[in-house]
């Protein structure tokens, strides 16, 4: 018998690599290894592309972190933006949202291992690392209460409240109970200003005033509000406001 030979322009091509789609794996070992050497040597892009790539392993990453380095500003502001606002960027879906969300918690997370369990005043600058991890880039204002006992030591760190992109609502009746719920001495204050200036606004020492006679009629002490920003930070207590 005579075997059966293909006919022409239909050879079975089943073992042969599909060359419609490109060959990133290269490439993704190569940045992997780049930045296992000198992670601080890769940009903002390419070290979302490698970010992207553990979330979306089929698909090449670069134009995608291109892209959200084009809409967002740096890779902090990516991974603090809003996950409906990373998810309007076409390829950002669920999963890689999430990915970029955790790189930003674990961040804080890490920025606040220091400040548990000790004297927030004698660490004075590692809170405010801290709160500039935590707060410097989001995209909107957000108000953290830091809750410390008679040693100072930080006993809860709570977001309050989270507003707009220049203001954000504080009832001093609302810190008050919260601070008598959790048996708190003392407290600070801190709020970002998306703005990127730290200088306290008319609205910022009114309602600072409004929450310390609150606290003070409770025996609880005010020890600060601190204002963080893209250009630094302010300190009500070291301006005088307090």
């Amino acid at each position: 018998m005579t075997a059966d030979l293909p006919l022409p322009g239909l050879a079975d091509n089943s073992d042969k690599p599909d060359r419609t789609e490109p060959d990133h794996r290269g490439h993704r070992e190569r940045l992997r290894k780049r930045f296992l050497d000198a992670p601080e040597a890769l940009p903002d892009y390419e070290l979302l592309e490698l970010l992207l790539g553990a979330a979306i392993p089929q698909k090449d990453t670069k134009p995608l972190a291109k892209a959200l380095i084009k809409r967002f500003g740096s890779f902090a502001d990516v991974v603090t933006a809003d996950v409906e606002d990373l998810k309007t960027v076409d390829g950002i879906k669920d999963v890689a949202a999430a990915t970029l969300k955790v790189v930003r918690e674990a961040a804080v997370r890490l920025a606040r291992a220091p400040v548990l369990n000790t004297s927030v005043i004698s660490g004075w600058d590692v809170l405010l690392d801290y709160c500039r991890t935590a707060m410097t880039t989001l995209p909107t204002e957000q108000f953290r209460l830091l809750f410390l006992d008679r040693r100072n030591t930080l006993i809860a760190d709570e977001v309050q409240q989270t507003g707009t992109v220049d203001h954000t609502p504080l009832y001093p009746r609302e810190v008050v109970k919260r601070a008598l719920a959790l048996h708190a001495s003392a407290i600070i204050m801190v709020h970002n200003h998306p703005s990127g200036d730290p200088k306290p606004s008319k609205a910022d020492i009114e309602m600072t005033r409004a929450v310390k006679e609150a606290l003070g009629a409770v025996g609880i002490q005010l020890h600060d509000h601190v204002v963080v920003g893209r250009k630094g930070h302010a300190s009500f207590k070291a301006m005088g406001l307090l």
